[in-house]
């Protein structure tokens, strides 16, 4: 068995005897149960430690694998540059990962049908030195056991399912050259847990903690994926996809989960767990599982799908399938009855919004109409989100299946004195400043104030928060 054991483990500075300065006495359970995580590790005698941080260099659509073949870091951030910590890289297991990265294609879960590049690898190094969400696991594991070599590997801004494929993928590599291997998921939990706290209080921050502490323990890892982006979001968390990575790392083993710690005694969220790795085990697929379980609800709902969103579903698939932009010819017959005659007489913009995994994969739409119709300003922009957005790679022939999608037609802008015009609910929001303008649709999940709909726009266009901008508000029709 190559695969030996996992942990969940936080990386609070203060832990430290060296930066807490009798502090840390404040979480002793958690220094308590991270020694016993260090002496657990040195009873496995790990060949490699695989270790994902949040605080390693992060990319928005990629993940990063810190090369070469040793690195070291300190606490000096953390006045205490006396703390320092050297090790050496497994090279070798950091470039067998990349190389089923680069040719990442079907091995039976993840529904290609050819080759493709799984956005990882060793490319974008910034600053080499070891962050302290690697160097406060390393602190307690070196006291207890030297004799291994490490692979560090970034979070990104990926959905939570690409962060299970990631685990997976490192997997294979690890059972491919027969490493004897721990993974060590650093994260804190919430950030919001007291008002007291340095992040202040939201009733998310508990309800988070509860709830993961549970899924840990339990090793009940199909509920990582389940978890709603924004609610995360309210609950400040730091280490949701370094768990989501681990559990992709143990994907069709046994594992058995016990909880050592939890503590929330500076305002932060820190949980420790242990997990004993078994032999394979069929009903642990949790990847594969969530995937046909979301595919039927896409079938489901596809059979059923608004008329306008239907458009915009075959606008953009005909175009990835055959590069053709359809025209109004292409939808008459039976087909398109449902579409209500407006969509040809009137004009509006209309945005498109494509999701995939529950994260955004593109959106895309115009203020005001740029074409003679509804229908032909739906089928552009449903083309433009699926293939350029700059924020995004182009929607691949694979992904269609699996992409839910959603329209807004806008009506007309119309200016307003101030915010407090606005309804996040209602209204969406222009924010504009000379030629610099930004749009925020109303009703999205995670905006819940005006001011932050007015910040996110603001934002988008560019627009500086000392720069003065005025406002205008409009409503939208949204299918789905």
């Amino acid at each position: 068995m190559a695969i030996v054991g996992a942990f969940a483990v936080p990386h609070p500075p203060i832990m430290l005897p060296e930066v807490g300065k009798g502090e840390e006495t404040k979480i002793r359970a958690t220094t308590e149960s991270y020694e016993k995580v260090a002496e657990e590790i040195a009873r496995l005698a790990p060949d490699t430690i695989i270790i994902s941080s949040p605080h390693s260099i992060m990319y928005a659509d990629y993940f990063h694998i810190s090369p070469g073949k040793r690195a070291s870091g300190d606490m000096g951030r953390f006045s205490a540059p006396q703390v320092k910590i050297c090790v050496d890289y497994d090279y070798e297991l950091v470039n067998e990962i990349s190389s089923i990265a680069d040719m990442y294609g079907d091995d039976g879960d993840n529904h290609a049908n050819e080759v493709q590049a799984f956005p990882a690898g060793i490319e974008g190094e910034r600053d080499p030195a070891l962050d302290h969400g690697t160097l406060i696991p390393l602190y307690y594991i070196t006291q207890k056991y030297t004799d291994f070599k490490l692979v560090r590997i970034s979070l990104s801004g990926l959905s939570l399912p690409m962060h299970y494929e990631m685990g997976e993928i490192i997997k294979r590599a690890v059972n491919k050259l027969g490493r004897k291997a721990v993974f060590v998921a650093s994260g804190d939990l919430s950030h919001k847990m007291k008002a007291e706290g340095p992040y202040g209080y939201a009733k998310e921050g508990p309800e988070y903690d509860d709830r993961i502490m549970e899924v840990l323990r339990t090793a009940e890892f199909g509920q990582l994926l389940e978890f709603d982006e924004s609610f995360c979001e309210k609950a400040a968390e730091c280490g949701h996809r370094s768990f989501v990575m681990m559990a992709g790392f143990l994907d069709g083993l046994s594992v058995k989960g016990q909880q050592l710690s939890h503590e929330a005694t500076f305002g932060v969220g820190y949980g420790i767990c242990r997990f004993d790795v078994g032999g394979p085990n069929d009903t642990r697929h949790f990847l594969r599982d969530y995937r046909e379980r979301k595919m039927a609800e896409l079938r489901d709902r596809q059979r059923i799908e608004d008329p306008y969103v239907k458009l915009a579903r075959f606008s953009l698939e005909s175009y990835i399938l055959t590069g053709k932009r359809i025209g109004q010819r292409d939808i008459q017959g039976k087909e398109w009855e449902a579409l209500p005659a407006e969509i040809f007489s009137a004009k509006a913009g209309a945005f498109v919004s494509i999701h995939k995994d529950g994260a955004l994969r593109g959106c895309i739409g115009t203020i005001l109409p740029t074409c003679g119709c509804i229908a032909d300003e739906i089928m552009q922009n449903a083309i433009s989100a699926g293939t350029n957005d700059p924020r995004f790679n182009m929607i691949t022939e694979e992904e269609l299946p699996y992409l839910e999608m959603s329209v807004d037609v806008l009506d007309a802008p119309e200016p307003i004195s101030g915010p407090q015009e606005l309804d996040v609910k209602r209204y969406g929001v222009i924010v504009t400043h000379g030629r610099k303008r930004g749009l925020l649709l109303p009703n999205l999940d995670g905006v819940d104030s005006i001011e932050q709909q007015i910040d996110i726009a603001r934002q988008k266009a560019g627009i500086r928060e000392d720069e003065d901008y005025s406002l205008e508000r409009f409503e939208v029709v949204r299918h789905e």
